[in-house]
């Protein structure tokens, strides 16, 4: 029996002994290696207040200030501190809410929503315009638990290149999680245009300070004599290559019209203006409590789709522009002289079907047939090309064409640093063979004759068509276009990309005819209504045919001698 009681005992001192090395390692598991508690315990007694930095500023060519930064409040609120005695009513009427608003947005769901606890501060309420706050600080010391912190949203001095500009917006859930702690809630990232290609370098860091409080909540100072707290990094400037001016012009020819105009330095690729109609005023979406409701109202604007961007989102065909093209592939491939002659009747004609032209004098080079945009000589030009091997093998043809409109940068997108940006479309050999199978007669030079006055298949954007213009000015060559000049201080550099040469593989002495052509167009073609006096400029009309009312199109450069815009 004793024995029994012996062993009893020793059980109950070693169970105990077990229980005491465990909660031994609990302890130590709780004070030495897990930083769990002791961050609940400093969430407790510090405050972490996020400092958002100024974004980038965006200017022009010139130096001239395009998009700013204006203050705009979020109103925090630390539960706890708040007192229950305090005035709502004039609390609500200097925020210009109602109380069922203040209730609503004090009383969080703190058990069930992990963002809201009593002890931290939380957003009472955004987006507050200087005015408000303005009138509300003088009394913000009667308001025990409510902090005001800064945000700086975007502003614009002009209502001008608001596809070109773009504007910012909260963070989703999905951008938060893509950016890998980048991004937080309530952050504001690029949406569109500029502020989303170069969202990187105009964002800037965020700093943070941390602030202590007593037990019961209130801040009594820095937290470690603030050698934790981070400044916030200002985003870099952007300078951009639009002319603001250039712009202004362009938007004012433009009012009430639907279209696009790009206009590009040939030399450097530099855009000088680029704009879609119908746009709108960028301070509409400027981030307050107003925004939501435009944001709505030019969503649902369907008939000019405010947000559609013609100039890289819109797909035309180019019309007679593309004769310029049809020519120079014709030419360097040898399948086609500049000073052809070609007879037209006012029609083309092959195996009874004819296809229109319009009257003028006998077509007797390339220059002329550009002056006088004679579709019979381009539909014969191109056959040249498309036959160059034979009659019956206009694959081979079509494939060389293809390959030279490749390298013209059509086709595909050109990178552009506006986002968005569609390929166009470029027909190929694949694609004709499904449209038109062998074993029913398959295709020749004919069947896709359109193609030779831009007609048909092939689409453009309007930057491409722009673009085409710099490649004839440069007779050879362009940059790829992009709207990124540089950066204030010279804080980082454009991507190296933009100071590629891209050859189109193309004589220079071809592009001469080209520009020989154009300029005729202008003194004494389609163009005469383009003529500028003491300017030498060379351009090119063209009609591209629609469902409804007919497009035009027109594209050119200026000097001729030495282009400084296309």
């Amino acid at each position: 029996m004793k024995d029994f009681h012996t062993d009893r005992t020793l059980y109950i001192q070693i169970f105990i002994l077990v229980l005491f090395v465990g909660l031994l390692a609990k302890a130590a598991q709780l004070q030495l290696f897990d930083n769990s508690y002791k961050a609940r315990a400093n969430a407790i007694a510090v405050d972490k207040i996020t400092q958002y930095p100024s974004r980038g500023l965006i200017y022009d060519r010139n130096m001239k200030l395009l998009v700013n930064n204006n203050p705009m409040y979020d109103l925090m609120v630390t539960y706890n501190q708040v007192d229950s005695e305090m005035d709502t009513t004039l609390f609500c009427d200097l925020l210009n809410i109602k109380k069922e608003k203040f209730n609503k947005s004090l009383n969080r769901n703190f058990k069930g929503d992990a963002k809201y606890t009593k002890h931290n501060p939380f957003v009472f309420l955004k987006k507050i315009s200087t005015e408000t706050y303005a009138k509300f600080q003088e009394h913000l010391y009667e308001f025990p638990g409510f902090i005001v912190q800064i945000r700086n949203v975007r502003g614009y001095p002009h209502v001008n290149a608001p596809h070109v500009l773009g504007y910012i917006s909260e963070v989703n859930k999905s951008q938060i999680e893509k950016s890998k702690g980048v991004y937080e809630l309530r952050d504001y990232i690029g949406a569109s245009g500029l502020e989303l290609s170069y969202e990187k370098e105009l964002r800037g860091e965020k700093g943070q300070k941390y602030l202590l409080k007593d037990n019961l909540g209130r801040v009594v100072g820095a937290y470690k004599d603030g050698d934790l707290d981070t400044a916030a990094i200002s985003g870099k400037d952007l300078i951009t290559s639009i002319d603001l001016d250039l712009q202004t012009y362009a938007e004012q020819l433009m009012q009430n019209k639907r279209g696009s105009v790009v206009a590009i330095e040939p030399k450097t690729g530099e855009i000088l203006t680029i704009l879609s109609s119908p746009g709108y005023d960028p301070n509409l979406l400027v981030i307050n409590r107003n925004r939501g409701a435009a944001l709505q109202d030019l969503l649902g604007d369907t008939l000019n789709r405010p947000f559609f961007d013609r100039t890289v989102m819109a797909k035309y065909p180019p019309g007679s522009i593309f004769k310029t093209l049809v020519g120079l592939v014709g030419m360097q491939e040898g399948t086609w002289n500049a000073n052809n002659s070609y007879p037209c009747d006012g029609a083309y004609h092959y195996n009874g079907i004819s296809w229109g032209c319009r009257n003028h004098p006998r077509i007797r080079n390339v220059a002329m047939g550009l002056q006088y945009s004679c579709n019979s000589y381009f539909f014969q030009c191109f056959r040249s090309i498309i036959d160059k091997e034979s009659f019956y093998k206009p694959d081979v043809g079509l494939d060389l064409f293809v390959d030279y409109l490749y390298k013209f940068g059509l086709g595909k997108k050109l990178d552009t640093d506006l986002p968005y940006e569609l390929t166009g479309n470029i027909p190929t050999v694949s694609y004709y063979d499904f449209l038109y199978p062998k074993a029913k007669g398959g295709w020749k030079s004919p069947t896709i004759i359109s193609l030779g006055i831009g007609q048909g298949e092939i689409e453009m954007t309007t930057l491409q068509i722009a673009n085409l213009a710099a490649i004839i000015a440069n007779k050879g060559y362009y940059y790829t276009p992009h709207l990124g000049k540089g950066f204030r201080y010279n804080e980082a550099e454009i991507d190296p990309k933009y100071n590629v040469k891209n050859e189109v593989g193309i004589d220079p002495i071809h592009f001469e005819t080209i520009i020989d052509g154009m300029r005729r167009v202008v003194n004494a073609g389609t163009a005469k209504v383009a003529k500028i006096p003491g300017i030498d400029l060379c351009g090119k009309t063209g009609t591209s045919q629609n469902a409804g009312e007919d497009h035009s199109v027109f594209f050119g450069f200026a000097p001729a001698d030495d282009p400084k815009i296309a």
